[in-house]
């Protein structure tokens, strides 16, 4: 059975101002919610089941003593601000009902990133009914001169709370159709996807390869493959790995029209999408695109 992407890690360097941006783009953003070790995120969930997770360092003391006992998370996260900056996409994350088998397979298959993670943290509905959600991480990435990462997240204790109200977007976006990511030679990277989601990836439309996951689809391409999707070059391409834009699904582009140019929200028109670059608070290139239930 294919796995399905869970969510989407989004470094910011402060959380309310990925609050206004995302507001701003018709998301209902989840109140603030702080990690044990030092970050702390504002998340989008979506009615497929995926969600964003803007994040922010919110106690660097206790991130920088996380991340010097061997937190995988917290040290990824300061590698990459550190390198690429404090906005960006860093992390795609898969579900999995097993994270511990998950890493003893990245260890045997040579992309393990380091020990798995278990944490619990508080979440607070619309409503704001509070319960403890409960997560075990397993990690991996192609090699370790990569700025971005992967991991498998395994809900341990998931909140049975009305999550309707967050999950209902002005915008109209019901989830996540596919992950654009970029690559000098994205066939260089075709065993390692297959390592890390158990999916044989596919040849792409755009020339690279397709990785078919349960509820979206990740899609490794070349610049000039994502220059013809979205009409301009990818941000911050180093020629590595670079996650380089989320495709969101929804019924109809007309009413986002209007709503963006009410809010000042600078977008574009390609190939009959419409296309947000990246801006403080959001991380990536924002796609929009009409689909048919």
């Amino acid at each position: 059975m294919a796995r399905a992407l869970d969510h989407c890690v989004l470094p910011t360097a402060g959380l309310a101002a990925a609050r206004r941006r995302l507001t701003a783009l018709g998301f209902t953003v989840a109140p603030d919610a702080a990690h044990p070790f030092g970050t702390g995120n504002c998340c989008v969930f979506f009615a497929d089941g995926t969600y964003l997770e803007p994040l922010a360092t919110v106690d660097a003391a206790a991130a920088q003593v996380a991340a010097g006992a061997g937190n995988v998370f917290v040290a990824r996260d300061a590698d990459f601000r550190g390198r690429i900056g404090e906005e960006g996409f860093s992390a795609l994350v898969l579900g999995t009902p097993d994270a511990d088998a998950d890493h003893a397979r990245f260890v045997a298959g040579g992309i393990s990133a380091g020990e798995p993670l278990s944490f619990s943290r508080p979440f607070v509905d619309a409503a704001g009914a509070e319960a403890i959600a409960s997560f075990k991480l397993a990690f991996a990435a192609p090699d370790t001169g990569e700025n971005r990462f992967f991991f498998t997240c395994q809900r341990v204790n998931a909140p049975k709370v009305d999550r309707g109200a967050l999950e209902r977007h002005a915008n109209c976006v019901s989830g996540i159709a596919c992950i654009l990511i970029t690559a000098a030679e994205p066939g260089g990277y075709r065993s390692f996807l297959t390592q890390f989601s158990g999916q044989d990836p596919v040849s792409g439309e755009t020339g690279g390869i397709d990785v078919r996951l349960a509820n979206a689809d990740l899609s490794l391409m070349t610049p000039a493959a994502f220059a013809a999707i979205c009409g301009a070059e990818p941000a911050a391409f180093d020629a590595r790995l670079n996650f380089a834009g989320i495709v969101f699904q929804l019924a109809a582009l007309a009413a986002l029209r209007a709503q963006f140019s009410a809010n000042d929200i600078l977008f574009a028109e390609h190939g009959g999408r419409i296309i947000v670059p990246p801006a403080e608070g959001q991380g990536t290139t924002f796609v929009f695109e009409e689909f048919s239930a």
